[in-house]
Formats: C-alpha cells, structure tokens, sequence
C-alpha cells in the first residue's frame, strides 16, 4: 500500500527535536521567576519539537501544562497553540474524531484573537482529518479557505503545505498530473525558504507518483532523498512512512525479504509513536507479502488486523487497500462468502473515495479559487480605471477655473506690484539694518557655544582621567585571580566615576577583600572611594590590623578625621557602606559588615550573615564598635558579597527596583554553573531588567 505524506501545517513547524536544546526549555519552564510568557513558549517547544512525533501521549501531556498556565494568565494565543498540539497528537496516533475536537476549539481561539497566521494553519489541520476520513469534498473546502488566508498573509511555507495537501487529493482521484504539479510547486517554495520538513514531504509525494507509473528508479530516487533528511530531522513518522514505501518498490520487484524488512523497521516505530493509521498500513503490507507468497493463513492473521484498526479509526483509504488485500486471499482459500464481502467493502471504499460529489467539488473548488482570484485582479483594474478618469476631470475643471481666475490675478497682481515697491524700498534699509545686528548677535552666540563645548570636554576629559586614576586603585584582574582563582567581580558603574569600588589586600599570608559603597555618585562618589581604599591600605598594610571589625573601626575614624565631620547640623554624614572578609589558607573566614550583608549558599541553601545597622564613617548617635564575625567555610559553600547597586537597580515593566528577595532566588538558581557562567548570568538578567537588550 502506497504511502503520502500528509502536512500538518502547524505555522510552528520549523525544524524537528534534533534542533532543540531540551535542557535548556525545560530549565526555563522549571525557573518560576522567568516572565509567564517565556516559559509558555519553552513548554510549546517541548511538546512540539521534544515529543510529539516521537511520544504523543507525553506531547499531549506536555500541552496540557501548557494550557492550564496559559489560561490562568489568559493568553489566549498560547491556549490555541496548546489546543493544536493536542489535536495533532489525536491526527499522528489515528484518533480522527478527538482530533477534530481539539483542532476545532484552537481554530475558535484563533478567530477570538484574530490570529490569521494560526486561523490558516487550524483549517489545514481540520483538513487533514477529513481527507484520513475520505472527506475529500470537506477536506478541500477547508484547504481551499486556509490557502486564501496564506496568500493574503504571504505565508510561503503555509501555502506549500497546502499545495502539497491539494496534490494528494488529486493524486487518490488518479489524476497524476494535476498532482505533480502541485508536489512540484510546493517544492519550489519549501527550497526557496529552506524548509526541510516540506521539502522531504514533497519528495516523498512525487516518488509515489514515479512508483504508481511504473518508474521505480526514479521513485526509489525520490524516496532515498526523503528518507536521508528524514533522518537528519528526526521526524520518526516520516523516517516509517519512507520505509513502507520503499519496502513498496522492492516488493513490486519481487524481493519479498528486503521488502518484508522496510515493513517491519517501519511498523516497528509507527508501534512506537502509537501511530494507529500506519500500524494498520504496515500490517497490510505485511500481508501482501505473505499472500503474493502462498502463506494464505499468515496473510490473513496480518490483514485482518489491519482491518480492523483501519475501521476503528475509520480511515477509509487504509479500509479499501486492506479489504481488496482480503478479497484476494479469500479468493485463493475458496472461501466465496468472505471474498464477496471483502470486494463489497472494496467497492463501496474506493467509490467513496472515487464519487462524483468528490469530483465535483474539486473542480467546483478549483475553478472557484481561480474565479475569485480573477475577479480581484479585474476588480482592482475597474478601480483603477475609475480613479484615472475622476483625475482626469477634476484636471479639465481645473485648467478651466486658473484660467478665469488667472486673469483676475494678473490684475490684481499689477496694482499689488506698485504697491509694494514703494514699501519694499522702505522695508529694505530697516532689513539690512537688522541684519547686521543678527549677524553680531550670531557671532556672540558661536563663540559663548564654543566656550561651553571646550569646558564640557575639559570637564568630562578630567573626568575620564579620573576614571584611570581610580581604576588604577582597584585590584587588577590577574591579583583577584590569584587569591580567588574559583569566583568572579561584577563590576559596572553607572557613570565614568563611582563611588562603588572592590577593594583587595595581601598581607602577611592573609588576603583581605571588600565590596564597598561611599555616599555619593559620580565624581562626588569616585573622591570618597579613593579616600575609602586609601585608608582601607593604611589600616591593614601600615597600621598591621587584621581583624576587619576593627580595620572599618580604624577607617571610620579615617573619614572622620579627613573630611573634618564634628556633627554640626547641616553637615554631610559621609562614609561607606561595605563588607569586609578576611581568610588564611585554613579557610576561617572573618568578617564585618557596615549596612551590606553577606550571602553564603550551603547545599542548595542560602545563609544570610546580617550587617551592623550604622555605616564606615561618621553618623548620629553613639559610635559602636562593629561586630567580628567567624565563619568556618565548607567545601561546595558559594559567597557573595555586594553593594545595593544590583538589588536597588530600577528596571523591569513597572520601572521598579530589583529587590533583594529576587537578587537571592537568582543566586540560588545559578548554584549550579561555573563562576563564568554565573557571572554571565547575572550581567545578561541585570542588562534585561535594565532594557538595555
């Protein structure tokens, strides 16, 4: 039994699982802090691409999922998308009447939304139910109005889709030529936009038609070709319907065992993906083997059971091949009451499928679509000839009307003349008079613009040297990874100059690190981060402190003293809010925190150190010691520490801050990768949030 290959014209289908990085979709799904509609579109992508055309069922599963958050959030687009997942699970496995179900509500959703693009490809889907039905005449109906909408669209890889459709009903109606046609210009759109998946369908279609002629070299061309991209693609419906055929070629040339094996490697996955159409296809076949070999009793157990699956499904193609096949062998075996109703069903199967009323209504369709295409284009040429002749007259009656008035104007005109050339004279001397003061007025502003573009680029030169002078007080790259070869610094300053600054000492085998954050932005910021990490050395390399409660005790005193703070009223309360850490090789770590807490994650955990609530400089009230903290790290322990600039970073759709609660769910969400990774992970999310991408 011949195999074409019907498209399913999902306006999604691109390319098949093996292009699908499953992983990475399913961590999108699973990441709740992701925007509902990104993990929407990654479930799509995994019922789709990761397991429809391979496990229906668990597509069908997968779609579920889908919907249900798609209508908790009403998105009605993904609701349809779902919907049509669901339906083509119900078409692959053979279920027509739940599929029609199914791709009937994606097709309602569709029009609520106006979705033209998915209107099409729900129609085409509807289709292909009723053409596995033997629908034709509704079959080509639905084509006929999901095609319309493509060439209205310009949907090229939703027209080919339908091209190829429509070959196949001319292809079951014997008129081979008609449907090469078809196959041939779905062709030519599937190469022209690189679609694969349409491109192997229609190789596949115009290979049966070779084989249906008798030209078995040539079809067997077609098939290989469509078989070897199947393949790439990992489309296993398709890779057992190129197997069924050309088991097809070689049984017509009477290799029964190379035959009978395509057959079985094809029934063997179409049992894998539950594919009922084409379990009962590959059965038939398998039957005919056995008939065409004597083994009338083996025939008859395959085709039988063929038949009925084929009747379940009511897949009137699969029921007329099945029952002519049973006609024969029961012929063989003398079994005359069995062979009469078996060429019965034969009969009335294939003028099913063979009708007048099928007939009729594709011509009636055919020459339809071809009428109310002219009908446009003359429509459209009416319009435009109605369109010249109203430009045509509305010129004569205006030729006429300048002519009349013209002469009025003339007059009119002359007297104006006179007129004012008296008062142009006069006009005239007040002009160039006020010309020349423009032209002084002009010059003085040129020179003030002049005067202003030189300051703004000394300021902002002096302003980029300051930025070389404080980047040549951070730690460079190469010291920070010597000390912490396993971690990373996220450092990005909202202007040229910051006042956030990271600050690294090594002294006496001990290495001491700090995040830190002055009052202040820009260059007001940049001067008390300098005074900050100056003083920050000061205190461990030349004073020898080493506890860092007491180092940020040392430095506040430091600011104190440098920026004269007495506490008078109207005084700026300047510092710094910072954590500092310091560890030896036996991984004890020792800590203070001035107003920014410290995160370690412990085995998928998080553990937040709290901070002293008073800052590294001078403030209201008394001025306490700060706390010492001991921690005694873990292998596999992650630490963060951090300015408020990330979780205090506006953004997102309401243009509000990050928040801490989100900054820690995205840490504890990235425990996982390396330190690159994380550290890219967390430059893209900020960059998002910012919409700078």
């Amino acid at each position: 039994m011949l195999r074409l290959t019907l498209i399913c014209s999902l306006c999604l289908w691109l390319t098949m699982a093996s292009a699908v990085n499953l992983d990475s979709l399913w961590g999108v799904w699973n990441d709740k802090s992701q925007p509902d509609t990104n993990r929407l579109k990654a479930m799509n992508k995994i019922a789709w691409y990761g397991y429809l055309f391979s496990q229906p069922d668990s597509a069908f599963y997968f779609a579920q999922l889908e919907y249900d958050l798609a209508e908790a959030t009403g998105n009605k687009k993904r609701m349809s998308d779902a919907l049509n997942t669901q339906g083509t699970a119900f078409w692959i496995q053979g279920n027509y009447e739940q599929g029609l179900e199914y791709h009937d509500k994606s097709l309602k959703k569709r029009e609520e939304i106006g979705d033209k693009k998915g209107i099409a490809s729900s129609l085409g889907n509807i289709g292909n139910i009723y053409y596995e039905q033997g629908k034709h005449k509704q079959a080509l109906e639905y084509y006929d109005k999901s095609l319309k909408i493509q060439e209205e669209i310009g949907d090229k890889q939703g027209m080919s889709y339908i091209m190829n459709n429509i070959g196949k009903i001319y292809h079951d109606q014997g008129d081979y030529a008609k449907a090469i046609d078809y196959y041939t210009r779905s062709l030519k759109i599937a190469e022209e936009t690189g679609d694969k998946m349409g491109m192997t369908d229609s190789y596949n279609n115009i290979g049966l038609i070779y084989q249906n002629q008798g030209d078995f070299a040539k079809a067997i061309g077609y098939y290989t070709r469509s078989l070897k991209i199947r393949e790439e693609l990992g489309d296993k419906k398709g890779i057992a319907t190129s197997l069924n055929n050309i088991g097809e070629i070689y049984h017509r040339q009477g290799d029964y065992a190379k035959a009978i094996d395509y057959y079985n490697r094809g029934l063997k996955i179409f049992e894998e993906l539950g594919d009922k159409k084409g379990i009962a296809g590959s059965l038939n076949n398998i039957g005919l083997i056995y008939k065409d070999q004597g083994d009338y009793a083996k025939a008859l157990e395959k085709s039988t059971k063929a038949l009925s699956i084929s009747q379940e499904i009511g897949n009137v193609a699969n029921i007329k091949y099945t029952s002519k096949n049973l006609w024969e062998t029961y012929k063989k075996l003398g079994k005359h009451r069995q062979a009469l109703e078996m060429h019965e069903l034969y009969i009335e199967m294939r003028d099913s499928i063979l009708s007048i009323e099928n007939k009729e209504a594709i011509i009636q369709q055919e020459f339809k679509h071809k009428y109310e295409k002219e009908q446009a284009l003359a429509d459209a040429k009416h319009q435009e000839q109605m369109a010249l002749s109203a430009e045509r007259e509305k010129r004569q009656q205006l030729i006429a009307w300048s002519a009349g008035g013209g002469l009025v104007m003339v007059l009119l005109f002359a007297f104006f003349i006179l007129n004012r050339l008296q008062v142009t004279r006069r006009q005239k001397k007040v002009i160039e008079e006020q010309k020349q003061k423009v032209e002084q007025q002009k010059q003085v502003v040129e020179e003030q613009k002049q005067k202003v573009e030189e300051q703004k680029k000394d300021i902002t030169d002096s302003i980029r040297y300051a930025e070389n002078i404080q980047r040549a007080l951070l730690p460079t790259i190469e010291n920070l990874k010597d000390a912490l070869p396993d971690g990373f610094i996220l450092f990005q300053p909202k202007d040229i100059v910051s006042g956030d600054f990271y600050w690294m000492q090594h002294h006496n085998d001990r290495v001491y690190l700090a995040a830190c954050d002055c009052t202040g932005h820009g260059v007001p910021g940049a001067f008390m981060s300098m005074i900050g990490s100056s003083l920050l050395d000061e205190a461990v390399v030349e004073k020898g402190i080493t506890k860092p409660n007491e180092i940020f005790f040392e430095v506040r005193k430091g600011f104190i003293n440098a920026l004269k703070q007495t506490g008078e009223a109207g005084q700026q309360k300047d510092g710094m809010d910072a954590t500092l850490i310091a560890w030896d090789k036996q991984s004890t770590l020792q800590v203070a925190a001035a107003y920014s807490p410290v995160i370690i994650i412990r085995k998928g955990e998080i553990q937040e150190l709290k901070p002293d609530r008073q800052p590294v400089g001078f403030f209201t009230g008394a001025q306490k010691p700060f706390t010492h903290h001991e921690l005694k790290l873990e292998k596999g322990d992650t630490l963060y520490i951090f300015s408020d600039g990330y979780p205090d970073q506006f953004g997102g759709k309401k243009d509000k801050k990050f928040m801490m609660k989100n900054f820690k769910k995205l840490l504890l969400s990235i425990q996982d990768k390396t330190m690159n990774e994380q550290k890219t992970i967390l430059e893209t999310t900020l960059a998002e949030w910012k919409g700078d991408t």
